[in-house]
C-alpha cells in the first residue's frame, strides 16, 4: 500500500494538468462530531459557486464519507480506489450541484481512517496534477484529531473551525486549535458558530474560544459568522439537498451566503509556504 500511495503524487495522466490561478484551500474542521461541519462545507461550497467561484469539494472523512449522502450523489469510485491504485484522482471526481466538483471518499472502511503520514501526503500531492480550472478547494475533514485531519489542515491555506455553544464542542474545538498550532504551526483560524439561536450566541461561541486562545496560544482567531438553527436546514438534510439551493430565502441559506461573501474577501495565496500544500505546483509556477 505504501509503495502504491507514494506513486499517487505523480500520476501519469494522458493530458496536461491545468496550470491556472492559485487555489484557495479551506479545511473545515470541528473537533467533535455532530457540530454540522459537513453541512457547513457543502453549503459553503455551493454558495461560493453561486458567486461564480470554481469550487471543488473534497470529502476527507476518509472512512466514514457523507458528502455524497448529503448531496444524493452515487459515487461508483472514491479515494479508496485511488489509494489502491485502481483509479487516478481525476477519474473519481464527480459533478455536483451548481457546477461544483466533488471528490468522494469511502464509507465503512476502517483502513481509510488509519492512513499513514505518507499516504495522506500522497493524496495532497495528487491535487497538483488535477486538470480542472478551480479556484477554491473545500476540504471536509474527519471529526476528532486524526492523522488525516491534521495533515489536510496543515496543507490548507485557511482552517475553518465549526463549533456549537455546547461545553464539549467548545472544548474539542479548542483542543483541535491547540494541536494544530503547537504541533503543526497553524496560526490563523476562522471560527464559524453553528446551530445558533441568535447572533449574540454566535459571538459567545467565538469569545469562549478566543479567551482560551489568548491565555494559552499564539494564534489569530477570526469570527467568520454564525449559522442559525433553522428548520429549513434540517429539512434540506433529510431531502439530501443543500439548503442554499433548496430554500435560498431561509435564514440558514442567507447566513451561508454571507459566509461565502466573507470568504470571497480572504486574500488569495501568492507563494508556496515551503511545506506540504494542496495545488502547490500552481503556486510554484506563478511565483517564478
Amino acid at each position: 500500500m505504501a509503495a502504491e500511495a507514494a506513486a499517487i503524487g505523480s500520476p501519469d495522466y494522458s493530458h496536461e494538468p491545468f496550470q491556472g490561478t492559485p487555489v484557495q484551500v479551506i479545511a473545515v474542521a470541528g473537533g467533535k462530531g455532530g457540530v454540522g461541519k459537513s453541512s457547513v462545507a457543502v453549503n459553503l461550497a455551493i454558495a461560493l459557486a453561486h458567486e461564480e467561484h470554481r469550487v471543488m469539494l473534497m470529502d476527507a472523512n476518509l472512512g466514514m464519507a457523507n458528502i455524497d449522502v448529503l448531496l444524493d450523489l452515487q459515487s461508483e469510485h472514491n479515494l479508496a480506489d485511488v489509494l489502491e491504485g485502481n483509479k487516478e484522482l481525476a477519474e473519481i471526481v464527480m459533478d455536483g450541484p451548481a457546477g461544483i466538483k466533488v471528490v468522494p471518499a469511502s464509507s465503512g472502511m476502517s483502513r481509510m481512517g488509519r492512513l499513514s503520514t505518507a499516504e495522506n501526503a500522497a493524496l495532497v500531492n495528487a491535487f497538483s496534477t488535477l486538470p480542472y480550472d478551480v479556484d477554491t478547494l473545500i476540504v471536509d475533514t474527519a471529526a476528532g484529531i486524526t492523522g488525516s485531519m491534521l495533515t489536510f489542515c496543515e496543507a490548507a491555506r485557511e482552517v475553518m473551525i465549526v463549533a456549537c455553544d455546547e461545553p464539549t464542542s467548545i472544548s474539542d474545538a479548542f483542543s483541535t486549535i491547540r494541536v494544530l498550532n503547537r504541533e503543526h504551526g497553524v496560526h490563523r483560524f476562522r471560527i464559524v458558530a453553528n446551530k445558533t439561536e441568535s447572533a449574540q450566541q454566535g459571538l459567545d461561541v467565538y469569545n469562549k474560544l478566543a479567551r482560551r486562545a489568548d491565555s494559552e496560544l499564539d494564534v489569530l482567531l477570526d469570527f467568520s459568522g454564525s449559522i442559525p438553527l433553522d428548520a429549513h436546514l434540517q429539512k434540506s438534510v433529510r431531502e439530501q439537498r443543500a439548503v442554499v439551493e433548496a430554500y435560498p430565502r431561509s435564514r440558514s441559506a442567507q447566513a451561508f451566503q454571507k459566509l461565502a461573501n466573507r470568504v470571497d474577501r480572504w486574500p488569495a495565496p501568492e507563494n508556496p509556504d515551503g511545506h506540504l500544500e494542496f495545488f502547490v505546483e500552481r503556486l510554484i509556477k506563478i511565483s517564478k
